[in-house]
């Protein structure tokens, strides 16, 4: 069955067209499916009863509730999505006093290899469509309380370019949620033809998954490394269009591996040139079968200590979720285990 939800006006008055209604139709569509409350077909009124039917017997809204939902002691909340496809994701929300943040997946799997991550032990599985990316947003229970978006979930999210820009035009364009691109970060490791066309086209916050300030070192936690190496990502972002964009750089601390004084001023050194730029100290948490092992507390203050004495903003993430395998590097979509 195709899908609605995830397409852009342009998309819809074309099949408005094809389906021989009037071409104000698919206006009239975008409308109920981003501004409204519809879940089914037959709740977009704006549109005449002999036009919904003729849609339902194509196409479905894609809209739907998560298939289970996991709670944390901390109030830290998991949501699995099962897919069309039979592949499942998970997003993850998590409340604090001043923010409500969502943590959301862009592919099923991961082929990006990282040693620390769960979702790359689960392997590639498939993209998400724009629909299926912005479903975790709009079939969020909490939804009213959002604040802020982040896609870090499941996936590397230049590595499905396509679909991630169409969502994230949806998100802040006015015919979608015109959301503020200030609430919306994109995470990436940094693939060679995604980056920069995210820069061109996105005005949303950048996070770049760093890990290390040397290239060997890098290469060993992150084989992307290879075909994108840091160099080539400085480059590209010294190049952004839009200047005023932040952009943070996310750094697991692993102990004995990248957590010395040597590696902290090789970060300030590597990060000088970008104004405005801040680090994200992130714990390692533990996952099966991997030798890396957690930064102690007093390194990873240590470190922090270092990079904000040198002009470099840096804070610790607070860890949230360990407990229901929902925290950084620990999502993997619990079906995809079970099968």
């Amino acid at each position: 069955m195709n899908v609605l939800f995830g397409m852009t006006p342009a998309e819809l008055k074309s099949l408005a067209a094809k389906m021989k209604f009037p071409a104000y139709y698919g206006l009239q569509i975008a409308e109920r499916l981003y501004k409204g409350d519809v879940t089914e077909i037959d709740a977009i009124t704006n549109l005449s009863k002999r036009a919904r039917a003729a849609l339902a017997a194509e196409y479905e809204t894609g809209i739907y509730p998560p298939s289970v939902t996991t709670v944390a002691r901390d109030g830290t909340k998991k949501y699995l999505y099962r897919l069309h496809s039979g592949h499942a994701v998970e997003s993850v929300y998590i409340p604090e006093a001043e923010r409500a943040t969502l943590c959301i997946s862009s592919q099923a799997g991961c082929r990006m290899g990282c040693r620390f991550c769960m979702t790359a032990r689960a392997g590639f599985k498939t993209n998400l469509a724009a629909g299926e990316i912005l479903n975790q947003i709009r079939s969020l229970p909490e939804r009213a309380a959002l604040t802020n978006i982040v896609y870090m979930g499941m996936g590397e999210p230049m590595d499905n370019a396509d679909e991630v820009l169409k969502s994230l035009e949806i998100l802040t364009s006015d015919y979608g949620y015109a959301m503020s691109h200030k609430r919306i970060t994109v995470s990436t490791g940094g693939v060679r033809e995604g980056l920069p066309r995210f820069l061109r086209q996105s005005k949303c916050r950048l996070a770049i998954s760093l890990h290390s300030p040397f290239d060997e070192e890098r290469l060993q936690l992150m084989p992307m490394h290879r075909k994108f190496p840091i160099a080539d990502i400085m480059k590209t972002i010294a190049a952004d269009p839009f200047p005023q964009r932040r952009i943070s750089f996310e750094y697991i601390m692993f102990a004995g591996v990248n957590d010395t004084e040597r590696h902290a001023r090789a970060l300030v050194g590597l990060l000088s040139g970008i104004n405005g730029c801040r680090v994200n100290l992130i714990r390692f948490h533990r996952i099966p079968d991997c030798s890396l092992s957690p930064s102690d507390e007093t390194a990873i203050e240590n470190f922090r200590a270092y990079l904000n004495s040198r002009g470099l903003p840096a804070t610790v993430r607070a860890s949230r979720g360990e407990d229901i395998f929902a925290a950084c590097g620990m999502l993997a979509g619990q079906l995809e285990i079970k099968n």
